[in-house]
Parts: C-alpha cells; structure tokens; sequence
C-alpha cells in the first residue's frame, strides 16, 4: 500500500441537489437511475450541505486556490477573446499536489484561463486534455449569422507540462456528445500508467454533463424515454461508475479517495431544466438551490460508510483538506479562505471546521451563511429577476424555513453579530491583501 492515497475529483457541471437517486431524485423523481454515484454515497459520506459559487468560473477558482473568488478576480464567465482566468501568482491545488509527489491530470472543463501561461498544464497539470472555456460554445458554429472572424472557434485542447497547449478538434455540437466518454478514456489511461509505477495520482476530471446544451452520447440517446437530459444524467453516472471499475480492476480502490460533487446548482436554461430539491433557487442566484450541490467522499476502509451530514462544508476547504492529506506545503503568501475538512470526512469528528462564509455574485456581497441561519442582503430568488438591494437584509432560518420564505430579522437581530463579524474580518484581509481586480494580465 502506498504511502499517500490517491485523489480523484469529479465535478460535474451544472448537477443540482436534486437530480441524484441519493439526494431525492434518480428513475422515480427525474427520470433516469444513478445506481452508481448512488452506491459511491451508500459506502461513504454524503453531505447535505456542501456549498459552491454562484457561477463555474467562480467555483472552479475557488476549488483551485482555496481562495474566495472575489480575491483571485476569476469570478463570472467571460466570452473567448477577453481576459480570464489565474493570474499565474495564484498557487493552485494541481501546483501543490505536484510538488508534493503527485502525478497529476486534469481532463474536462478548466474555464480558468484560455491562454499560453494560464492552461492547464501551467498551473501545475502534467497533462491536459478538454475544453479551455465552456459548453455552450458548441452552438457557436451553427448559429445563425456565426463569424469566426470575430469569434474565434471553440476546440477541445491538449497539452502537457513544459510544452505549448494545442488543438484537437473543434468543439461542436457533434463533439458535445462524445467529449465525456473521451474525458473518461484519458482518465483510466492515467490512472493505468500511474498504477503500474506506484507514483501517487491526482486525477481531476471536470465532466461536461450536464451543462447546456445537455446532448447524451448517440449510446444513451433515448434510452431513458424521458429526453436529452434525463438521457445525460444516466450516461454521467455511467461514465462515473467506469472509473469506479477502472479503479478495482486496479487494485487501488482502498489506498484512493475519491471524491464526486458539482460546480453550480441546477441547469435552468429550457429547455435543459434542472432541479434543486426541496431547495429554491438555481445557479446565478444566492439562494439555497445555487449553493448546495451534491458532495459524495469515498474511501474504501477510511471513510465510514453511510455516513450523512448537514454540517456546513465550502467548495475552497478542498484546497486544505487535499494538501493536508497529501502532505503537502501550503501557500503562504496569500490568505487562504479555505479549512481543512480531513478529520470530518475520515469520521474522525462530528462537526465541520466551518461555521459559516460570504457569498459574493461577481463584486457584490450578496449573503451571509452561518450556522443553519442565512441573511440575504440584496434579494434575487431567480435569475435576472431584478437584483434588490434591501435596506433592511431578509433573514431565514434554513431548518425551519428552507425555502427562504419568511423573513424573521425583526425577532432575532442577535444573528446580526456573528455574521457581520464575518464580514468585518474578511475586509480587514483584503486591506492587507488587496482583491486582484478581474481580467488584470500577469
């Protein structure tokens, strides 16, 4: 058995809290089984209250640096040919696990940089293999009126460590529905080399289910009799049960944590709807359906088995807890939002590390989270409803009320302090360390 475990890290895109069998959903609720992802949760933990950034440039940044993404500036999508991304000072998770010993491998979606410097395998990936930006680039060649004289085409990429990122092939509507099956190719082809060498892996796989356009591989297509996206949601847990098996055909099951959760609530785009549960709201809001998402961790003999929390858990603790898992040295220079989660997902303790965070939408600081409470101070339960700044901040109590539909301040303005606390002590950090504005070149 080796010294340190591996890694691998799924996220799906787009994968709200109620889509999965586990979480509520599956055949009966959205029209396709999740057998496998379901039995990932029935032998590990499973959280309930696992939170992301309202956005997949904001979460991904996050889950890279372990920073909240209004320090970075990586914090909303941005069209191709527009600065985006890491600025290369950024430390990221892929740069620290390297240096600690780790063979590393991203596969999928990075939308963290589009350029030389800021791709994958120059920040800390030996190899690459994906989409630089985002899925609903593959409509681009068959949209009405489409230039690629002032857009430039969206193509899957490669590359590796020490050597210039390169084009495939172009990312189309035809190549939306085989890219996760080429994801998971890549990925047990790593998984196998780095095996047979006992070198300890880091595998990070970004699926692309199930963002929009939600197309399922020719294989899956009408399987589910239901639609593209229930179609999408059986092959996504299809492709996640092939590492599963990649994994004990291997022999390495037990010395690899693997972990599977989301970037953002739920797909809201028609006609590729998602669900959130019993949760309001979906991604691009900073309501409860935009910031819990699925979160399963499974570790064969290490994590026990059925284990289900509501203990408050932030997508930049990954960071920390990985690195500290790792053995691996930290970044010093800049502050780290993030806390290690290692002692609760081994059940080595009952309570989370953290009590609470700010949840900013791009520049503006839209809610605060602390403990089962959630105070809304600006109120926009769905997207593009008119975004209200309120005098008066919304208070809600999320096991009494987790729709976040009665406001209760009035009656419990003690709240106020800890959370504004939060607040307080987030900006005297940025005084010290001053937020990189977004799109600043390196």
């Amino acid at each position: 058995m080796m010294e340190r475990p591996n890694i691998v890290l799924i996220v799906a895109d787009n994968l709200g809290w109620g889509e999965l069998g586990c979480y509520g959903g599956g055949k009966m609720m959205r029209g396709a089984a999740t057998p496998r992802i379901d039995a990932l949760a029935a032998s590990g933990m499973r959280l309930l209250n696992y939170n992301v950034e309202s956005d997949c440039v904001p979460t991904r940044s996050a889950l890279m640096t372990g920073r909240h993404p209004i320090r970075t500036g990586a914090f909303q999508s941005v069209p191709p040919g527009l600065p985006q991304g890491l600025k290369q000072d950024e430390w990221t998770l892929a740069q620290m696990l390297s240096e600690a010993g780790y063979a590393t491998a991203h596969f999928g979606k990075w939308h963290l940089g589009d350029v030389p410097g800021r791709y994958p395998s120059d920040r800390g990936f030996d190899e690459w293999y994906g989409i630089p930006r985002t899925t609903d680039e593959t409509q681009f060649t068959t949209s009405v009126g489409f230039d690629p004289s002032v857009v430039e085409l969206p193509y899957i990429m490669t590359g590796k460590k020490g050597e210039p990122s390169h084009n495939v092939k172009i990312y189309d509507l035809a190549t939306r529905r085989t890219i996760d099956e080429e994801l998971v190719v890549h990925s047990r082809r790593f998984m196998r080399q780095h095996a047979s060498t006992n070198t300890p892996f880091f595998l990070y796989l970004p699926m692309v289910h199930l963002h929009f356009p939600t197309l399922p591989h020719a294989d899956f297509d009408g399987k589910t009799g239901l639609g593209e996206f229930a179609d999408s949601l059986a092959e996504m847990d299809f492709r996640v049960g092939q590492i599963v098996d990649e994994l004990s055909a291997l022999g390495i099951a037990e010395n690899t944590l693997l972990i599977f959760c989301s970037d953002n609530g739920p797909e809201y785009r028609a006609p590729y709807r998602g669900t959130a549960g019993p949760w309001t709201g979906t991604y691009h809001t900073a309501m409860e359906g935009s910031l819990r998402v699925p979160f399963i961790a499974h570790w064969p003999r290490r994590i026990p088995a059925g284990n289900v929390n509501n203990e408050i858990v932030h997508v930049v603790d990954l960071l920390p807890t990985l690195g500290e898992l790792a053995g691996a040295r930290l970044p010093q220079e800049k502050p780290i939002d993030g806390v290690s989660q290692l002692n609760f997902l081994l059940g080595q303790q009952a309570k989370s590390n953290r009590e609470g965070f700010l949840f900013y939408i791009k520049e503006e600081l839209r809610a605060i989270k602390w403990r089962d409470w959630k105070l809304h101070l600006v109120w926009e339960p769905a997207v593009n409803c008119g975004a209200r700044k309120l005098e008066v901040p919304y208070l809600f109590h999320l096991i009494q009320d987790p729709k976040e539909e009665t406001d209760i301040l009035t009656r419990n303005t003690w709240v106020l302090g800890p959370m504004l606390k939060l607040v307080r002590t987030f900006k005297e950090s940025v005084k010290i360390h001053p937020n990189t504005p977004p799109g600043e070149p390196d």
